[in-house]
């Protein structure tokens, strides 16, 4: 089974890296103690989210390089430093690579998966970079240090302002279908907060179901999920058996998520076909017990998910 995370206790959309740096920053000694006004139970809630703090478990996203506007090409880099300051060269590998940087507006548009390159003299990690559009970016970096007795997993967030004009595209409405490419994903499943649910993700091209996924990052499917308002961050993947080189499947990809929360979410798949990997966006929402689903009659079908 696959949790969304903790509590999520933030109502923000765009969250300035100082005000996640004073929630969590008792995150990398773990202490439970009052900080910056809160109670020791919402710190305790705080540092199991992930992805709302740039510091946790004793690590730091360093600032990040970037273009700065839209149209420019350029080189997207950053280093994940330690409590003293030096940069991280041991990693190790999570779903078939050492880090996944995560690109998403924080209207929920815009999502990237990527995964950089490490210069082991530097601990700098650096993929080339262009922004499509305009806005405030939240990036991600997920990984898992390769130190003994380290933490199993990390997520560390930054964000990131692109100039230019845009006009944001918040989600109004659910959308439990998502057409990318020519082909049609179908989210079925309801999401109940505080209980174990299964959702089942099909893929479809021209009304036939696809039973070509390939394995990608270790499996046939590969999810994020994004938590609208403070956009938390989950990393999970499909449920199953590890596939071999060579293996197919589909047209069905199935998880099982347990939301903490009432609330919307932002879901992402990735699924490969013939080499190339697409990304499907939907939006459900999470009610309190019987009263919320996440697979509704109100949706919308969107190739952004919103």
């Amino acid at each position: 089974m696959v949790a969304f995370g903790g509590a999520f206790g933030i109502a923000a959309a765009v969250v300035p890296d100082s005000a996640v740096t004073s929630w969590t920053a008792a995150a990398s000694d773990s202490s439970m103690a009052d900080h910056g006004g809160m109670s020791s139970a919402d710190t305790a809630e705080t540092v199991t989210i992930p992805g709302v703090s740039l510091s946790a478990y004793g690590y730091e996203l360093s600032p990040i390089t970037a273009p700065t506007g839209i149209g420019e090409s350029g080189e997207f880099s950053f280093q994940i430093l330690d409590a003293a300051g030096t940069p991280l060269t041991g990693y190790e590998s999570s779903h078939e690579r050492d880090l996944h940087l995560i690109a998403v507006r924080t209207d929920g548009t815009g999502f990237r998966h990527v995964h950089p390159t490490l210069d082991e003299a530097t601990g700098t990690w650096s993929i080339p970079w262009e922004w499509a559009d305009a806005g405030t970016y939240r990036v991600y970096a997920d990984f898992v240090p390769d130190v003994a007795d380290g933490p199993d997993k990390v997520t560390l967030t930054r964000t990131i302002d692109v100039a230019g004009e845009f006009t944001p595209t918040p989600a109004t409405t659910t959308s439990i279908t998502s057409v990318v490419d020519g082909y049609t994903v179908t989210l079925d499943g309801n999401l109940t907060a505080g209980a174990s649910s299964e959702l089942t993700l099909s893929v479809t091209r021209a009304g036939e179901p696809v039973t070509t996924l390939q394995p990608y990052l270790g499996a046939f499917g590969h999810l994020v999920a994004l938590r609208d308002g403070d956009l938390a961050y989950l990393h999970v993947h499909a449920e199953g058996d590890d596939p071999e080189d060579g293996d197919t499947a589909g047209p069905d990809i199935r998880f099982a998520a347990e939301a903490p929360t009432a609330g919307r979410y932002l879901l992402y798949l990735d699924f490969q076909v013939d080499g190339q990997v697409r990304t499907a966006p939907f939006v459900v929402d999470v009610g309190h017990g019987t009263e919320g689903t996440g697979t509704d009659d109100t949706h919308s079908d969107s190739g952004d998910g919103h």
